[in-house]
């Protein structure tokens, strides 16, 4: 794309007034205007041509491959045009996930990289797809530019310090008296050793047997099993992007499913990454091992805002077709009335059969402010009301949710994660997994 620059049409201006007032005195030497403007266009055109180099236009945009959401980062743009010397300028489109600190382009420096910062403001897969570059001619007249498709991506991945440092604390909360973990010792069924029996433990516990052979009471060890499959399942439709407190519910799931992925990975279980909403949309298989955190976090950038219902059946068919063994799911959702949820329920109870299933539903602060505030005027008693009884109908779900055997959890938003976590390593102790 070529366009004149303002110095051209300066120069247009600046000889077009001439031209006229000596039209108006020398009528007989009007073409002196002509020649003035046919001079201007040819100068016009040996600017354009001797400009052009877009085959010698390289460009190159790098990014870290990853930010945490509300974190700052450096993109640095790398332009030239071949071996002669050109000042270029430079403009990157983006997505709304990012910010730009000081603008979104400017001119590069001698050195050829312009270095623009951004704020990463909301989570999920951010990318620069476009990248606008001009120079001029050597007369300055016009402005050369081109429109380079680029495809870089970086993570914006949800802020897991936080998470961390709740991990760390309620593990610390399951180690023994004298600050030595219990990575082995539980009441699952794996049977891990002998020792003397104590007041207190259970008589289920003594081997009476083996306390016969020696003569005293032993009481059988445990320990709590491992290999388990853990499944995230989280709802990112509709009603799982509405805000709590300022921040979308699915971004909540996202950060309560990450604190639990972190202590299943350092317990010894497998855990996978499901997402969906009218469709299934990331499918992560599962992974062993701390160091896999990092990329259940990458995986769980890539869930995105819905503004499409939630297809409960298509989803839940899909993933119990994936599942070859009992698992742990852990369904994070919502749901406004029995109506609607219908068709989830129906597919829990055969999802119940085989697999011990979990819901995590956050409470609907805002219903219940509703529900308990006083009423000022009539409005007010009507708001009320609709708000009680939207939570009766809320409440009726989750007890056909624990009839049909399914565990749910409704928790503060803030205590999301956990209280997730907390149920976890009790569903773990007691042997349900």
């Amino acid at each position: 794309m070529i366009y004149p620059s303002g110095r051209a049409v300066w120069a247009a201006a600046a000889g077009a007034i001439p031209a006229f007032l000596i039209a108006l005195a020398l009528p007989h030497v009007w073409y002196l205007g002509l020649l003035w403007i046919c001079a201007l266009l040819a100068f016009l055109a040996v600017d354009a041509a001797a400009g052009r180099g877009r085959a010698s236009l390289n460009a190159t945009l790098t990014a870290p491959p990853q930010v945490g959401v509300g974190g700052r980062f450096t993109l640095h743009i790398a332009a030239g045009l071949g071996a002669r010397p050109h000042r270029l300028q430079a403009r990157v489109g983006h997505d709304l996930r990012l910010a730009p600190v000081n603008g979104t382009g400017g001119a590069l420096p001698a050195n050829g990289t312009l270095d623009l910062e951004f704020d990463a403001v909301r989570r999920g897969i951010a990318s620069f797809d476009r990248l606008w570059l001009r120079w001029q001619g050597p007369f300055g007249l016009v402005w050369n530019q081109v429109v380079l498709p680029m495809d870089r991506k970086v993570a914006v991945l949800p802020d897991v310090s936080r998470a961390r440092d709740e991990a760390i604390t309620l593990l610390q909360r399951s180690a023994l008296a004298d600050g030595h973990a219990q990575k082995r010792a539980g009441q699952g069924r794996e049977f891990e050793a002998l020792k003397d029996y104590q007041p207190g433990m259970g008589r289920r516990m003594i081997d009476w047997k083996r306390s016969a052979r020696h003569g005293k009471l032993l009481a059988r060890e445990f320990r709590i099993e491992e290999n388990n499959n853990i499944v995230l399942a989280i709802d990112s439709g509709r009603l799982m992007c509405e805000p709590v407190d300022g921040v979308p519910k699915v971004d909540r799931a996202v950060t309560a499913a990450l604190l639990s992925a972190f202590i299943a990975l350092k317990g010894g279980d497998l855990v996978s990454l499901f997402s969906f909403d009218a469709r299934p949309r990331v499918s992560s298989g599962a992974v062993r091992g701390s160091p896999s955190f990092s990329m259940i976090q990458k995986r769980a950038a890539e869930i995105d805002y819905s503004t499409e219902e939630t297809n409960f059946t298509l989803a839940l068919t899909t993933l119990a077709a994936k599942l070859d063994r009992r698992s742990l799911v852990i369904v994070f959702t919502d749901f406004v009335d029995p109506i609607s949820a219908e068709l989830m329920l129906r597919t829990v109870g055969r999802l119940t059969e085989r697999h011990l299933v979990l819901f995590m539903l956050m409470k609907d602060v805002e219903l219940e402010t509703l529900a308990d505030m006083a009423p000022a005027a009539p409005e007010d008693v009507a708001r009320a009301v609709t708000a009680g009884d939207l939570l009766r109908q809320r409440q009726v779900v989750i007890g056909r949710l624990r009839l049909l055997g399914a565990h749910v959890i409704e928790a503060d938003h803030q205590r999301l994660g956990p209280a997730l976590v907390e149920r976890y390593i009790q569903l773990k102790e007691e042997n349900l997994l």
